[in-house]
């Protein structure tokens, strides 16, 4: 959520900001609902202010002078009643349309409308060439009894899955061996809630515009998160850091996530490539309001997955995302994509983002600087692995001739020992 007094100053840029993104919200109408909400609330004020002072003095009055102070106190707290009903609908409206507003993108985003508008920053590994006929990773999964994704769809529906064997331990390595990296770093491993209230949505930015790719418990009044940033970042909701607090705060979640896909239909459905439910560690940042040190930090996480996809030896390519591409909150974004041998191109596997305060000033994450006053935090993150998707370049790059699949030399040590997958 942007600054309201930011948004009175700028009014062009942000509309540009919700014009390259692609955010429908309507500018000019929340600025008129703010000049009116903010005079009704001083008018309100004011006969508050009014009503007070009459009220404290009635007791020490008499009769008529009395009787008039009543009436006179009745009228006000009518008129402010009815003052009331009309700054509620406006106050409502206001909070609607601050929730649409966009972060405003840095002048290095690019500007588009899709992925295909992204920008190649660089590339990194070789593409390897076979000499057999390479199998897709369903293909070569099922042939090594890996995952069931027929009977997975008989019991859950569309983009279910099960992992079997070998491909539950893979699975496992990967994310003990990124865990352990992340908290070689600093970071501090958690293990996240993924049912959240609504503000834990609305504060992190994926309600009101996210709201169909959320999965809801009605009944309590809960959500099924999409990331662990949800829990990460709502951690700290509603709380201060002192200044002798020490920045940034780091951390890693690891949880089950959970999306609906929605407006996916017909998109990428063969496969482990869009599900429904997937198990990932997110990478989360809070600092100070320092643009520099975001700037910093924003490559410290982006460098984390560039470094696991190395030691994983998988080709894979950096891309500055463009404005259409990115989230309502984000003002940098970079995307990883690794080379998918059955897809014949880069396809993501993880995302890097810088938020300013958009996520904190509505989560209400602030902290006390030096000089003691109060500012609201800066947040970050990005992707460290998420599965079964990483599993499509492990799979289809390590196969080998024999139909059998061998194991990272970096994932050997998590996995027992074994060093290739084979058929039994």
């Amino acid at each position: 959520m942007l600054d309201i007094k930011y948004i009175r100053e700028n009014k062009d840029i942000v509309k540009k900001a919700a014009n390259d993104k692609l955010i429908n919200v309507d500018i000019d109408r929340l600025l008129i609902v703010d000049e009116n909400i903010r005079n009704l609330g001083k008018k309100i004020d004011e006969l508050k202010e009014e009503r007070n002072k009459k009220s404290v003095l009635i007791p020490n009055l008499k009769d008529k002078e009395k009787a008039e102070n009543i009436t006179y106190v009745k009228e006000l707290k009518q008129k402010i009643a009815e003052l009331e009903s009309k700054y509620s609908p406006l106050k409502e409206e206001y909070d609607n349309l601050m929730y649409h507003v966009p972060g405003v993108p840095l002048e290095e985003v690019p500007i588009g409308k899709t992925d295909e508008d992204n920008v190649e920053i660089k590339k990194v590994g070789n593409i390897p060439t076979f000499d057999f006929k390479i199998k897709d990773h369903v293909e070569l999964a099922e042939s090594l009894d890996l995952i069931d994704i027929p009977r997975a769809v008989k019991i859950a529906g569309s983009r279910s899955y099960f992992l079997k064997n070998e491909a539950v331990l893979l699975e496992m390595a990967l994310c003990r061996y990124v865990m352990d990296k992340l908290v070689k770093k600093g970071f501090c491993p958690m293990q996240v809630p993924v049912m959240v209230k609504e503000q834990a949505m609305y504060g992190t930015s994926y309600f009101p515009s996210g709201r169909d790719q959320a999965y809801a418990i009605t009944e309590d009044n809960l959500y099924l998160v999409g990331t662990s940033e949800v829990a990460l970042i709502s951690y700290n909701s509603n709380e201060t850091f002192e200044s002798t607090d020490v920045f940034p705060k780091m951390y890693c979640g690891y949880s089950s996530c959970f999306r609906r896909e929605a407006g996916t239909y017909g998109k990428d459905t063969r496969g482990l490539y869009r599900v429904h439910q997937f198990t990932k560690i997110e990478q989360v940042i809070l600092c100070e309001a320092d643009f520099d040190k975001q700037y910093e930090l924003h490559n410290f996480l982006l460098g984390n997955a560039e470094e696991i996809m190395q030691d994983l030896k998988i080709p894979y390519r950096v891309v500055k995302v463009c404005t259409g591409d990115m989230g309502i909150g984000q003002v940098r974004k970079h995307d990883i994509e690794a080379w998918m041998p059955s897809r014949q191109k880069y396809s993501e596997t993880h995302s890097c983002s810088s938020f300013n305060d958009f996520q904190t000033r509505r989560s209400n994450i602030k902290y006390r600087d030096k000089n003691g006053e109060t500012k609201y935090c800066f947040s970050l993150n990005n992707t460290a692995i998420a599965s079964p998707r990483i599993l499509i370049p492990l799979l289809e790059l390590y196969q080998n001739k024999d139909g059998s699949v061998t194991i990272p030399d970096v994932l050997v040590p998590y996995i027992s020992g074994m060093t290739k997958i084979e058929k039994k």
